[in-house]
């Protein structure tokens, strides 16, 4: 007779290796594997574009346990209720998890620890998702960090302290099949928008996630050091939705871009890498030690700061339809696509919160809802590193003229031209303001402003000169 299983609730977790969670219970019996979509506020409902991405994600997984010998468990609800009737039909006396940092998960997550606990049934929790617990880094005084530079100087040198874990060579399964839900009863694929089409450069699940990153050290990681900056070249990783779903941990990044500098890759690139997964680190740092940023500021200046919010900029900015090139292109790369080039997502954030004065929460909120790679902290992080109210704020330094950002880092003009086709006949002279051009410019490349594209929906330095002066008064 089979001991009694190991529960082991999947979250942002769902791969083989390097999951400590289903390591240690596949270490101890029969495996359960289980994800449970729960929604119940104050949880954050996924965005579409996240529900596209964790439709195709759970089929993989799915999969791939099955392979291993245990099919994943689907079921939909509060967390609490779900594993105490999987206690209940199973007879499981141990749930294991991957912890999570964001707020609502910490109470949900303590809540049912100390529920089955008093009942018996043994929780434990493992880190699957950072290179270092948040409350493992701190300050000399033992407070949190709020200047990333000197947060790395601390975490930086611990990240590749701890080796991946390989996946489980077999696991033990139920005897006895449970219920599942089936993932199309779930309807987790949008329908309106409809982005099957768009989606296809993306392969979710753990087999997609290695192959993206094989890529990356192949192709574009010798370049990253210059070139992740460069939203017309295909120079960065593009992991962040396979990190943010666990797909792959970032001790098996971190590993393999230390691999590639040994075999010869470049070290300066790669350690300017490894810095980003050092912002990530960052992120989840200041989400766990200060989680009112989620819906505040972390600065409380900015609590009086006078929003506009006028509806149709706000509409004419979530379209790509402000009239400046480099932000429709972000804007409907992100739309097509589920993703935006970090350089251009400062770009769109800066315009939005400082050209046109819409409160930072209204563009964190589209970006939840149209990324694929929508994470709580690292969406909150850098819309309030953005708007000037986090961590690492200067915000008087941060009013990105999107004419300058454009001819910068996107400087033949080819990131625009994809995105926004009707000014690919433009000379890169003229595609990053066009309403600068000469009329016999725009006539020859069949642009009519006002008409095929918009002239720009606000004066640029009129409106950083009218930014600058809020912040100015701000009390």
């Amino acid at each position: 007779m089979l001991s009694p299983p190991v529960i082991v609730w999947l979250r942002a977790d769902l791969r083989l290796a390097d999951n400590p969670a289903l390591h240690a219970a596949a270490e101890r019996g029969p495996v359960l594997p289980v994800f449970i979509l729960d929604e119940t506020p104050p949880l954050r409902a996924l965005g579409g574009a996240s529900r596209w991405w964790l439709d195709k994600s759970l089929r993989s997984l799915d999969g791939a346990l099955r392979q291993q010998g245990a099919p994943l468990i689907l079921r939909r609800g509060p967390a609490l209720e779900i594993l105490q009737d999987l206690i209940a039909e199973t007879g499981a006396r141990e749930v294991v998890w991957s912890r999570l940092y964001d707020p609502a998960s910490i109470a949900r997550d303590t809540e049912i620890k100390a529920r089955l606990s008093a009942a018996g049934v043994a929780c434990r929790s493992y880190n699957a998702s950072l290179l270092s617990e948040p409350w493992e880094i701190a300050t000399g005084a033992g407070g949190p960090f709020k200047v990333f530079s000197a947060y790395w100087r601390t975490a930086g040198p611990r990240a590749g302290a701890q080796a991946p874990l390989p996946a489980p060579a077999r696991l033990r399964g139920l005897e006895t099949p449970v219920r599942s839900d089936t993932l199309d009863a779930w309807g987790l694929h949008p329908t309106q928008p409809d982005w099957s089409g768009g989606f296809s450069e993306w392969t979710p699940g753990e087999a997609g996630a290695k192959a993206r990153l094989a890529t990356f050290l192949a192709n574009a990681a010798n370049a990253y050091g210059d070139g992740r900056d460069r939203p017309d070249k295909p120079w960065t990783s593009k992991l962040s939705p396979h990190l943010h779903f666990g797909e792959i941990g970032p001790r098996q990044v971190w590993a393999a871009v230390e691999a590639h500098i040994h075999a010869g890759g470049a070290a300066g690139s790669g350690a300017v890498f490894q810095k980003e997964l050092g912002w990530r680190e960052f992120n989840h740092h200041l989400l766990f030690h200060f989680p009112k940023t989620e819906t505040d500021s972390l600065n409380p200046r900015f609590d009086a700061f006078p929003w506009r919010n006028a509806a149709d900029e706000m509409e004419a900015w979530r379209r790509g339809r402000t009239g400046y090139p480099i932000v429709d292109a972000g804007m409907r790369q992100l739309w097509a696509s589920g993703w935006m080039h970090n350089r251009v997502r400062m770009i769109v954030a800066s315009f939005l919160i400082k050209d046109l004065l819409v409160d930072w929460r209204i563009g964190e909120s589209w970006f939840w809802d149209t990324l694929v790679d929508a994470d709580i902290a690292n969406n909150i992080a850098g819309w309030q590193w953005t708007a000037g109210s986090g961590a690492d704020a200067a915000p008087y330094f941060r009013v990105f003229n999107p004419v300058l950002q454009g001819e910068r880092f996107d400087p033949e003009g080819d990131y625009v031209r994809r995105w926004v086709p009707e000014l690919a006949k433009l000379p890169k002279s003229a595609i990053h303001a066009p309403w600068q051009a000469d009329a016999r410019v725009l006539s020859a490349a069949d642009v009519r402003l006002g008409f095929t594209y918009p002239r720009p929906i606000v004066d640029h330095a009129w409106a950083r000169d009218r930014a600058l002066k809020i912040f100015q008064e701000l009390p």
